[in-house]
């Protein structure tokens, strides 16, 4: 598991200029299911031969457009439950 993770890692430092690995560890960090799947995308398409030369942020960040739009939207909510503020004891101290 630990070799697999270190040919991923040489393979996107080859392959990712400095701008665009900043960016994917970004995204790693916000997002780390989206970030784990770019990197195995790019790392697919390296081994395939579909990538020639450093791929810049630029490039990546049309790569990103692209996988969001086949990702599904979700969207999330947020409720509020205003029975319970109508509850709340610290409003006896006035």
């Amino acid at each position: 598991m630990r070799a697999m993770e270190d040919a991923k890692h040489s393979i996107l430092a080859q392959v990712l200029s400095q701008d665009a690995r900043a960016r994917l560890n970004t995204i790693k960090l916000s997002k780390p299911e989206k970030g784990t799947m770019v990197e195995n995308m790019i790392c697919r398409m390296a081994q395939v031969g579909q990538v020639s030369g450093k791929i810049s942020e630029n490039e990546l960040i049309e790569l990103l457009q692209s996988v969001n739009q086949q990702m599904p939207k979700t969207t999330s909510t947020v409720k509020f439950d205003r029975r319970r503020a109508a509850l709340d004891s610290d409003d006896d101290d006035f």
